[in-house]
Formats: C-alpha cells, sequence, structure tokens
C-alpha cells in the first residue's frame, strides 16, 4: 500500500535540497523571534524590508516547548509548491481547478492507523493549559497573543450532513480557551456556528495543526467556486490522488485529520464572545496579508478545548500573515477560481491567471488574454469583470498579452508604461463589496463611495494591445541559442 500523505511525507521529499528546506539547532523564542528570524530568511510577500524568497525552516529548539519543533514558511514559494505538489509552479491555478472538479472524498480509518492520537492531553488532566502544550508563536511584539495560525478547523452542520474545513486565526486566550475570527459571509463554518447558535448549542470542531499543503491549500477555496456542503478535503484527494485520512475525535462528536501533527478538540460556545487582546490590551491582533496589523476585535466567538492531541516529537506549523506563504495558500486557489468561471463563460480566451504578493494572494490578479481576431477585442474587459464576480474580495485586475510573463512583475508593469493610457485603458467600479482588512476600506477614507467598512472602488487596468494594432506591438526578437548554458561552465 502506497504510504499515506502527510507534512513528514513532504518535508522528506525537499529536506535534501538547501533552496527549499533549512533545519536550525539554535534555540529560538516563540515570542516574535522565531518570525523575526524567518522574515530575514524566507518570509518574502509584503512583510518589512528586508526579505526575501528562500527555504521553509525548521526550529528544532524552541524556548518553552522542549519536545516541539516549530516549521515555517513550508509554502512561502510557488515553486516550492510546485515541487511539492509534483506539478508546473506556473500552471498551478489550471492544476486546482481540476482538483476542485474532480475531488476524492476522505476516509475514516481506525485509531491504530492515525498517529494524530500517539499523544493524549485531555481538558479533564490536572494542569492541562494549551498555552504550555502548544508552541503557537506570536508574529509581532504587539500581537495579542499566541496564534494559531495554519489550523484547519473542520466541523459539520447540526444533522451531520455536511462538514467543510477552513482556515481563521486563532489565539490562545487562556488554559483552555481560544479566541477565533469568522469573518462575515462566506465561510461555511461560520454558517454552522450560526445554526448552532441559533438553538444555544454549542458546535464539536477540531483544529488540525502541520498537514500536507495539499490539505492546507485546498483548504482555501470559498463559494462559488466551492458552494455550501462542498468539503476541500476532496480537493486535497484529487491533488494527490489519494483520500486524506479521517478519525473520530475523542472528547467531541467529529473528525479530526488522522495525520495531524497537532489537533485541538473543543467546541465553537453559542452566543460568547471574547475581546481578542484581552490579555494584552494593544490594540492590535495580528499581521494580516494586507501587510499591516489586524485590530483586535472586541468580539472574537470562543473556543473552548476539550483535548490537545499531537504525534511524537510533533511539528508545530506557522505562518507569517503577509508573507509569500499566504499567497500560496490563499492565491493559487483564488487563480484556479476565477479560471473556472472564465472557462465556462468564455472559454479559451484566459490562458493564465497569477494573483501575485502584492495583492497578498487576494487583492490582486493578472489575467493574460488570448485574442484572436477583431471580435475578441472588448472580451479581456469581460474577463476581468467574471474575475471580480468569481471572488468578492478581488480589489485590483491586470489584463496583459500572451507576450508578458505573468509571473515577472517588471515585465507586467512594462506593459503598463507601453501599453497602457489611463484616459481610455483604465475602469474604476466604485461601491463594490471588497476584503475588510484593507485599512483603506473605510468610509473615513472614501465618503462618496464607501458606506460601510469592507466596501471598495475596484480597479481594471487593461494593458493588452488593441487587436487591430498587434502588429505595432512586436516585442524585439534576440536570437535562440539552444546550447546557452555551455558559457557558464
Amino acid at each position: 500500500m502506497e504510504q499515506p500523505w502527510d507534512l513528514r511525507r513532504v518535508l522528506d521529499e525537499i529536506k535534501d535540497d538547501p533552496q527549499s528546506y533549512h533545519e536550525t539547532n539554535v534555540e529560538v523564542d516563540p515570542d516574535a523571534e522565531l518570525a523575526g528570524v524567518y522574515r530575514y530568511i524566507g518570509a518574502g510577500g509584503t512583510v518589512e524590508r528586508p526579505t526575501k524568497e528562500g527555504p521553509a525552516m525548521m526550529f528544532n529548539r524552541v524556548k518553552g516547548f522542549p519536545d516541539t519543533r516549530v516549521l515555517i514558511g513550508l509554502m512561502a514559494s510557488r515553486r516550492r509548491v510546485g515541487k511539492m505538489f509534483h506539478h508546473d509552479y506556473q500552471t498551478l491555478g489550471q492544476f486546482l481547478n481540476e482538483s476542485v472538479s474532480n475531488p476524492i472524498e476522505p476516509e475514516t480509518v481506525t485509531e491504530n492507523a492515525a498517529p494524530a492520537h500517539e499523544v493524549v492531553y485531555k481538558a479533564t488532566d490536572e494542569g492541562f493549559d494549551i498555552r504550555k502544550l502548544v508552541a503557537a508563536p506570536t508574529n509581532t511584539p504587539v500581537d495579542a497573543g499566541p496564534y494559531i495560525t495554519v489550523g484547519v478547523v473542520l466541523g459539520s452542520n447540526r444533522d451531520k450532513s455536511k462538514s467543510d474545513v477552513t482556515i481563521h486565526r486563532m489565539v490562545l486566550e487562556d488554559k483552555d480557551t481560544l479566541g477565533i475570527y469568522i469573518m462575515p459571509g462566506g465561510r461555511h463554518i461560520g454558517a454552522f456556528a450560526e445554526e448552532y447558535e441559533q438553538v444555544n448549542e454549542p458546535m464539536p470542531i477540531t483544529i488540525n495543526i502541520g498537514l500536507d499543503p495539499a490539505v492546507t491549500i485546498g483548504a482555501t477555496f470559498e463559494p462559488p467556486t466551492t458552494p455550501f456542503g462542498y468539503n476541500e478535503l476532496g480537493v486535497a484527494g484529487a491533488i494527490r490522488q489519494q483520500a486524506v485520512q479521517l478519525v473520530d475525535g475523542l472528547t467531541v462528536d467529529e473528525k479530526a485529520i488522522a495525520r495531524s501533527e497537532f489537533t485541538l478538540e473543543g467546541y465553537i460556545m453559542p452566543n460568547e464572545r471574547i475581546q481578542e487582546d484581552i490579555n494584552t490590551h494593544t490594540g492590535k491582533a495580528m499581521p494580516e496579508f494586507p501587510g499591516y496589523d489586524g485590530d483586535a476585535n472586541p468580539a472574537l466567538q470562543v473556543i473552548k478545548v476539550t483535548a490537545v492531541t499531537h504525534r511524537k516529537h510533533p511539528i508545530m506549523q506557522s505562518v507569517i500573515g503577509p508573507s509569500e506563504e499566504h499567497v500560496s495558500m490563499a492565491g493559487i486557489p483564488t487563480e484556479a477560481s476565477i479560471l473556472q468561471l472564465v472557462d465556462r463563460a468564455i472559454p479559451g480566451k484566459v490562458t493564465n491567471v497569477y494573483n501575485p504578493p502584492a495583492g497578498g494572494g487576494k487583492l490582486m490578479t493578472i489575467m493574460q488574454i488570448h485574442k484572436e481576431n477583431e471580435a475578441d477585442e472588448g472580451i479581456q474587459r469581460q474577463a476581468a469583470l467574471l474575475a471580480f464576480a468569481a471572488f468578492k474580495e478581488l480589489k485590483t485586475v491586470i489584463l496583459v498579452d500572451e507576450d508578458v510573463d505573468i509571473f515577472d512583475m517588471n515585465d507586467v508593469i512594462w506593459t503598463m508604461n507601453t501599453r497602457f493610457q489611463a484616459d481610455q485603458d483604465l475602469m474604476v467600479l466604485p461601491g463594490m463589496r471588497n476584503h475588510p482588512l484593507d485599512p483603506s476600506e473605510r468610509p473615513e477614507y472614501d465618503p462618496k463611495s464607501i458606506r460601510f467598512r469592507g466596501m471598495s472602488s475596484k480597479l481594471v487596468i487593461d494593458g493588452t494591445v488593441p487587436f487591430d494594432m498587434k502588429d505595432q506591438f512586436e516585442r524585439a526578437k534576440f536570437k535562440e541559442v539552444p546550447d546557452w548554458k555551455k558559457y557558464l561552465k
């Protein structure tokens, strides 16, 4: 039987590549120092400069947690994600689109086949304290507390007819208490929790940490690509052509991912809220994907933890909010969502899509357009509108021709300087919904078009050449030299 996919199998495949993986035995403090170190080594994205694309980092000695290793940056490189998925990094959006359309549903295994339960701590045990069991780092000195940043929450509706997985920021507040931020609208876990809250019942969940990146990235799909009741674990199954293994929870009536490094079991409590920064009073939550510290939420939903389980010598996994890792987690599924919708409406006209770090994977997309004849002129702007329909949190769309490398921002911005006139190639769409973590989306910033927080004007930059002028925009053609590498010897 093929070895089941999990985080350790993935690490075994990349650990001998110094560009993909590095581990250290130098002790690190999880309180801001760990993230501060990785900022210089490989965080990428819009993290405070200097930063760059670099290897994933395994910290083997973590202050206060003698048996736990902490992994950060596993997905902080699109090329590394391609390597881990055994797929070309430039067409990952198409790959995930196919995976969404052909899911392989998870399967439940027996207790003895679930390494996630090798070590068990229950809330009824004397001295139980999640803050001493879970090596959750803080990203900056003003964070509201230690955060679980890449925990996959698994839950179901009340009659167990629908299940789902989503990722949320979760702060450790007390010995058995987490605060969880569930963004209003769109997240299925939030809809399930509301169903439980209406009848004043706690909702059983598991929080799964330290996973095969196929699970983590697959879990970030959102409606309309994955409609209500679609369990994204099927996407991971399709990526690996192997069902994700689940196991029954030990203290809750819910499934857990059987090969996770850490699992927290517990309940989302009905009609109970907690101030996010109740322990620090900094007014800040943690750094979020747009590159700013999120404001501390005055009323997070509450999770009461009933058990912590983990593998022997476990790996705690963490991400930095505005890093390249978030771009991979959120951006690649967004590319797939956009491709799915435009392929249905205007097949063959969008050849590729990229959501770059400049938008944190969510706020910006670059679309490569194929114009075949004069009847296709204008289709590029139709594609932009479809992209906004596919993903409501998208703010900026840049349209480019097929001769532009969408993964090279110099090439993309070049189109704005040589194939773009602002008076005719700019489209502004005011008064639309967007992502509430963008700090410019507040009425004080733009009182004319932003009525409530989370609204935005959206932008289309059309950097495509008019079809009847293509011959006037041919790029300089250099000689092909097939054996060019010999000059490097």
